[in-house]
């Protein structure tokens, strides 16, 4: 079905739910910085929870569910599992959308406004 005056077809019903849950994942501040730190590098648990400051049986379980949703890969190196987004478009989104709300929270900062904020939407 075309979107009114869009030129462009309405994703599925389908569709739409995987992105919804993919989005509901990443809506965990704790899951956005692992999959924000992947986008940067490969890691191995022990290294994502220093990073994250998380607890390393946490970090296992988000990147358990990161995994399952397949927004997340491993390998194994040895003993460890080693961790990566293997997908270009999950790197993309994730960094747009946390460096332009960086963004605004810089400019909200130098102007001294606050920054807008996305909740209750």
């Amino acid at each position: 079905m075309k979107a009114a005056g869009s030129g462009y077809d309405d994703p599925s019903a389908d569709v739409l739910a995987d992105a919804a849950a993919a989005f509901g994942l990443l809506a965990s501040p704790a899951r956005l910085h692992i999959v924000w730190a992947l986008a940067q590098g490969e890691s191995d648990v022990t290294g994502l929870a220093d990073r994250v400051g998380g607890a390393l049986p946490a970090v296992s379980q988000h990147l358990t569910k990161l995994k399952l949703a397949g927004l997340v890969r491993s390998r194994r190196e040895g003993r460890r599992q080693v961790y990566f987004v293997d997908d270009p478009d999950v790197v993309d989104v994730v960094r747009l959308a946390v460096t332009r709300i960086g963004d605004r929270a810089d400019r909200a900062d130098r102007t001294e406004l606050p920054a807008p904020r996305l909740r209750g939407l």
